[in-house]
C-alpha cells in the first residue's frame, strides 16, 4: 500500500466516523459515544493531513505545520475547559467566524498560487481555470459571510452590543442587491480575474455577513447560530475544493447539509420562513416599550411554593437560559427527586430554542443526571399544561410568552411557545421584571395564577429543598421500593 492510497483510506474512515458522530449525537443516550467517533475522526484526518504534506514539502514546513496544531490544540484545550455552559452559544460563534476566515485565507492564497503561475496555465487545464476562478470567488464570498455574520452573533450573545435588530432603510433591498452584485462579479471574475475584483468581492461578502446577522432580534439568535454552522460548513467545503481535499469537502458538506436541515426544523418550531432566515430578513425591530406592564403582577416565597408543590399531583418544569446562568440544574434535579419520592409527576417541558443553542436545555439537564424519559419536547408535552398543577417557568422568558399567540403585532408573533398559562398554578423564577432576551414583556407574568418568585434561580430551588416538609420513613421506603422494582423491571 502506497503513501497516496493510505491516507485516501484514512479520508474514507474519517469521513465514516463523522458519520457516525452525526448518528450518536442525535439521541441523548447515544450522544457520549457521538462525541467520541468525531474526535476520533478529527484526529484522524490531523494525522493524514499532516503525514500526506510532508510526502510534499520540505522538513521545516511540516514542523511549522506540528507547531500550529499543538499550539491549536492548547488554546483549544485551555478554552474548552474554562468556557461555562452559559458561554457554549458565543464560543461556537467564535469558532464559526475562524472557520470562515480560513476559507478566506484559502481563497485568497488559491488565487495568488495560480495566478503566480503566468495565469494559471501549466497548473490548471484551460478548460478547468474558469471554474478555478469561479470556485475561488464564491469560497471566499461564504467565508466572509460566515465570518462577520459569526462575529455579530458572538457579539449579540455575549451582550457586548445589542440585541435588538438594526433595521436600515430598505434593508431587503441591500440584502438583494448585495446578491445581484456577487453573481455579477463573479461572472467578471471567472472572464478576467483581478486583484481589485478579489478586494471587491471580499469587502462585500463582510459587509453583507455583519447586516445579515445584525438585522435579527436576540429572540431569534438560536436560529441564527444553527444557520452560521452550516454556513461554516459549505465554507469548509469551498475550501476543500480550492485545496482538493475531499475530506474537507465531505466533512463541510456533512456540517453544512445538517445545519441546514437543524435550522430548517427549528424555523418550523418557530414559525419562521426558511427562506427568510438565510436571508437575515425575520428580525424585526422590537418595540420600544419592552419593559411596559399589563397589570400588577403578584409575588411569592420559596415557602409557598413548596407548599404549592408537595400538594400537587402533576409538576411541569420549563427551563431557559436563566436556569443556565445561575447553573441552578442540579438543584432543579434534587428538587424532582424530592418531589417523585413524594409520589408527584414530575415531568420537563422543553421548547427547541431554550436557551441560546439547540439543546442547550438538554445538555444541562443531562448533566445533571435528569432522567431523559422525563424530559419532553414542546409539541409532546404542549396538551398537558392544562392539567397540571403546577409549572415551574425557571430562566424562560419568550418561550412561554402567550403575546406570540394573542397579540399579532408582537415580534415574537406565530412563534409556537410552551403554553403554560393553561396550568392551575404557575410560579416564574426570575431576578427582576424586565424584558426577555427579545426586548419583548411577557402578560404571563401578570396572570391571576401567575406568581413571580424573585431572586437567584439556584438559591430560590435551594430554598424551595429545605422548605419541603421532612418525608416520613414510611412513605419515603415505600418510594424508595416501588422505585426499586421499577429499576428491576427495566
Amino acid at each position: 500500500m502506497t503513501a497516496t492510497t493510505a491516507a485516501q483510506a484514512a479520508d474514507i474512515v474519517a469521513a465514516l466516523l463523522f458519520i457516525f458522530s452525526l448518528a450518536g449525537l442525535s439521541r441523548h443516550n447515544t450522544s457520549r459515544a457521538g462525541v467520541a467517533y468525531g474526535i476520533g475522526g478529527m484526529a484522524l484526518a490531523l494525522v493524514t493531513t499532516v503525514v500526506a504534506a510532508a510526502q510534499d514539502i520540505s522538513g521545516t514546513a511540516v514542523t511549522l505545520i506540528v507547531v500550529a496544531t499543538v499550539v491549536g490544540a492548547a488554546v483549544g484545550l485551555w478554552r474548552a475547559r474554562r468556557v461555562e455552559m452559559t458561554q457554549m452559544p458565543e464560543l461556537i460563534a467564535v469558532l464559526h467566524s475562524l472557520v470562515g476566515l480560513a476559507a478566506v485565507l484559502v481563497g485568497w492564497n488559491s488565487y495568488y498560487e495560480v495566478e503566480a503561475h503566468d495565469g494559471g496555465r501549466g497548473r490548471i487545464a484551460d478548460e478547468l481555470l474558469g471554474i478555478h476562478h469561479a470556485e475561488v470567488f464564491i469560497g471566499i464570498f461564504i467565508g466572509a459571510v460566515t465570518f462577520t455574520g459569526s462575529i455579530v452573533a458572538y457579539l449579540k450573545l455575549s451582550a457586548r452590543i445589542k440585541s435588538r435588530p438594526l433595521t436600515l432603510p430598505g434593508k431587503n433591498a441591500l440584502n438583494l442587491g448585495a446578491l445581484v452584485a456577487f453573481v455579477a462579479l463573479t461572472v467578471w471574475f471567472t472572464a478576467s480575474p483581478g486583484l481589485g475584483l478579489m478586494i471587491a468581492v471580499t469587502a462585500l461578502a463582510l459587509a453583507l455577513g455583519w447586516h445579515l446577522v445584525v438585522s435579527i432580534g436576540g429572540g431569534d439568535m438560536p436560529v441564527v447560530v444553527s444557520m452560521l454552522n452550516s454556513y461554516s460548513g459549505w465554507a469548509a467545503a469551498a475550501a476543500g475544493f480550492l485545496l482538493n481535499n475531499n475530506l474537507l469537502i465531505v466533512t463541510g458538506a456533512l456540517v453544512g447539509s445538517s445545519g441546514a436541515y437543524l435550522s430548517y426544523i427549528m424555523c418550523k418550531a418557530m414559525n419562521r420562513s426558511f427562506l427568510s432566515v438565510i436571508a437575515g430578513g425575520f428580525g424585526v425591530e422590537a418595540p420600544t416599550g419592552g419593559d411596559t406592564e399589563y397589570g400588577e403582577h403578584r409575588e411569592t416565597t420559596a415557602q409557598e411554593t413548596a407548599e404549592l408543590l408537595e400538594n400537587a399531583t402533576s409538576v411541569i418544569i420549563t427551563p431557559g437560559y436563566g436556569m443556565a446562568v445561575a447553573q441552578a440544574q442540579h438543584p432543579v434535579a434534587e428538587l424532582t427527586q424530592a418531589l417523585r419520592r413524594r409520589g408527584v409527576q414530575v415531568r420537563f417541558g422543553v421548547h427547541p430554542v431554550a436557551g441560546r443553542l439547540p439543546g442547550h436545555m438538554n445538555v444541562l439537564l443531562a448533566e445533571a443526571r435528569v432522567p431523559y424519559d422525563i424530559v419532553l419536547e414542546m409539541d409532546e408535552i404542549n396538551d398537558d399544561f392544562g392539567d397540571t398543577g403546577v409549572v415551574l417557568v425557571i430562566g424562560a422568558n419568550d418561550t412561554v410568552n402567550p403575546a406570540a399567540e394573542e397579540d399579532p403585532a408582537s415580534p415574537i408573533a406565530g412563534m409556537p411557545v410552551l403554553r403554560v398559562w393553561e396550568a392551575e398554578n404557575v410560579v416564574v423564577f426570575k431576578r427582576s421584571m424586565s424584558s426577555g432576551y427579545a426586548g419583548v414583556q411577557n402578560p404571563l407574568f401578570f396572570r391571576e395564577n401567575s406568581r413571580m418568585l424573585f431572586g437567584d434561580a439556584k438559591a430560590s430551588v435551594e430554598a424551595i429543598l429545605r422548605s419541603l416538609s421532612p418525608l416520613d420513613a414510611g412513605s419515603a421506603a415505600s418510594q424508595g421500593g416501588e422505585a426499586a422494582m421499577q429499576s428491576t423491571s427495566v
